[in-house]
């Protein structure tokens, strides 16, 4: 008898019973779809988050270009924050969609 993880709620359960005793969903068919189900959402999530990181890496160029001249001051900061962050979210979430793409 091994320990195995519930495709549904991700908690330790037997790998002899039928059901899961927190989420009681059944083991088999249902768990197999469930699973899937589950790979799918956190493909959706993390495609919405690699949206968010490249819209804010976009807004960072927009801020420290806006007007035509290169920004200075506190706008400078702010489209530089944005830059910044918005492309290492970006990279950082094209890495986990890659490794979660192995994964399945």
């Amino acid at each position: 008898m091994a320990l195995i993880e519930c495709p549904v709620c991700k908690k330790r359960m037997s790998s002899k019973a039928t059901r899961c005793p927190s989420c009681n969903i059944s083991v088999g068919e249902e768990s197999e779809s469930a699973a899937r189900i589950n790979s799918i959402q956190k493909s959706t999530q993390l495609q919405t988050h690699s949206f968010l990181a490249l819209t804010l890496f976009i807004a960072g160029v927009v801020i420290w270009f806006w007007g035509g001249e290169v920004a200075e001051g506190k706008q400078a900061l702010v489209g530089a924050v944005c830059f910044v962050f918005g492309f290492a979210g970006y990279l950082i979430t094209r890495v986990r969609i890659v490794l979660h793409k192995r994964k399945s």
